[in-house]
């Protein structure tokens, strides 16, 4: 729960912010929370499948696919080349043999790490490496990044929103681009774009 006046919506990171935090992650031995920045930027996946997640669903095959937990729908993704070798790389340096192994396993291996502690751990790794967000950092930052870089790579087209939109399971264009806060940059340039 918020405090009043908190701000709690979440942006993106910048995609150069992105690469770079995964670069040291991987540097300083942050294998687990690599991966989660890597497969979640990448895939736009939602926490909650994202921690479900286990190395045997990117063995031998360039689609992962997933039914979400949220809506239930069944999702198929095409698993990003440059993720791949992500995965096999610190996957190798963890010493994981056993491919069924939950990726985001919790110190004790019972289960997937929680929620609050992605949150909270995502707070402290961005406040280290110096990663700047607008907002509350959580792990929408992941889902949000990916739809912002589609966005700036696409010049901010309606077909990029559309596409986002399904990506997103979102129920319209509108929902994705306040979700990406995509609604109020438009409100903003029209104050901007009245002039004397």
């Amino acid at each position: 729960m918020s405090l009043k006046g908190q701000r709690t919506t979440t942006t993106s990171m910048d995609w150069d912010d992105f690469k770079s935090l995964i670069s040291k992650l991987e540097r300083d031995k942050e294998f687990k929370f690599c991966l989660l920045v890597s497969i979640g930027v990448f895939t736009g996946l939602r926490i909650s499948d994202l921690l479900k997640l286990n190395f045997s669903q990117f063995e031998e095959t360039e689609i992962l696919n997933i039914q979400e937990q949220k809506t239930k729908k069944v999702r198929k993704i095409k698993i990003n080349p440059d993720l791949k070798v992500i995965v096999d790389r610190l996957r190798s340096k963890m010493g994981v043999v056993d491919l069924s192994t939950l990726i985001f396993v919790n110190k004790y291996g019972t289960k997937p790490i929680d929620k609050s502690y992605v949150n909270v751990k995502l707070k402290e790794l961005l406040k280290q490496y110096n990663v700047q967000v607008d907002g509350n950092a959580s792990s929408h930052l992941f889902r949000k990044t990916l739809g912002n870089r589609v966005l700036r790579l696409n010049n901010y087209s309606n077909e990029a929103v559309i596409l986002l939109m399904d990506l997103f399971s979102h129920s319209s264009p509108a929902v994705t681009k306040r979700y990406l806060g995509i609604r109020e940059k438009e409100i903003y340039d029209v104050y901007d774009s009245v002039r004397l």
